[in-house]
């Protein structure tokens, strides 16, 4: 197996390479990444300048790694495009370092990487804790590489895009794994006007709205304890061809599972 590691918070995250330390277990691993932070940068791609490329000194020993002066989604491309030669068996976003939930989808960068794999016909999914610090990566890689091996085996088509969220707790207090779908709204963004000698300015803010009551929502499953896997598509006008069902997800789960009892 091949599978190709990106993310939004750039080529020098923690994230990334707790997971690539995992996925190294079980595949073959190439990292694009971009050359620095670029969170809610969305599905922003670069069309009307140079977009350069550097292959970098990994991480993780013998990685192939390269550094891309662009976001995700150009990592993303470049990758599937010029770099990697030979196909990927699947595109993996992450591990971001906060939570990606509900219409946050639309401007995450790291689903936007996810989504230009997914695109080209790769099956693909980004995964997110819920802790904006370095606790519980593990849970996340753990998490991811299961997955994979999972899409690998037993998933018959490549029409794959999910979304994946654990809460940022130990494995022993996470309570289970769920379907789930996008809450409808998770923020609501305005501005608040500062002041300095320079005159006025303005910062773009983020405010979180009351808490999820839908039983079925991502949101929810995270404000409970439970990890959350959402199958997203990019095709409006058709649901998932991959339902995540109950019993995959308990399955997972009790895979999952066996890493608190070491």
């Amino acid at each position: 197996m091949k599978i190709l590691a990106t993310n939004d918070d750039g080529i020098l995250a923690q994230g990334l390479w707790t997971l690539v330390k995992e996925l190294k277990r079980i595949a073959q691993v190439i990292v694009v990444a971009p050359d620095r932070e670029q969170s809610a940068i969305g599905t922003a791609v670069t069309l009307r300048q140079p977009v350069r490329v550097q292959r970098v000194r990994p991480m993780v020993p013998q990685i192939e790694t390269y550094s891309v002066e662009g976001t995700p989604a150009d990592s993303v491309i470049l990758a599937l495009s010029k770099l990697v030669k030979h196909r990927v068996d699947l595109v993996i976003s992450g591990i971001n370092q906060g939570p990606n939930l509900g219409d946050d989808v639309l401007i995450s960068g790291t689903v936007g990487a996810a989504l230009q794999g997914y695109l080209r016909g790769f099956p693909a999914l980004a995964i997110s804790t819920g802790s904006a610090d370095s606790l519980y990566l593990d849970n996340a890689a753990k998490l991811a590489a299961l997955l994979a091996k999972k899409i690998n085996t037993d998933v018959p088509n490549t029409n794959i895009f999910l979304n994946v969220n654990l809460p940022g707790l130990p494995l022993t207090k996470i309570k289970g794994i769920k379907a789930t779908r996008l809450a409808s709204r998770s923020h609501v963004d305005t501005a608040e006007e500062e002041h300095d000698g320079k005159g006025e300015y303005y910062w773009l803010v983020r405010q979180k709205l009351n808490k999820d009551t839908n039983r079925k929502t991502d949101i929810r499953a995270i404000e409970h304890g439970n990890i959350s896997i959402t199958a997203l598509h990019a095709d409006l006008f058709n649901k998932p061809s991959l339902p995540i069902t109950d019993g995959f997800c308990a399955d997972l789960f009790q895979e999952l599972q066996k890493y608190a009892e070491i």
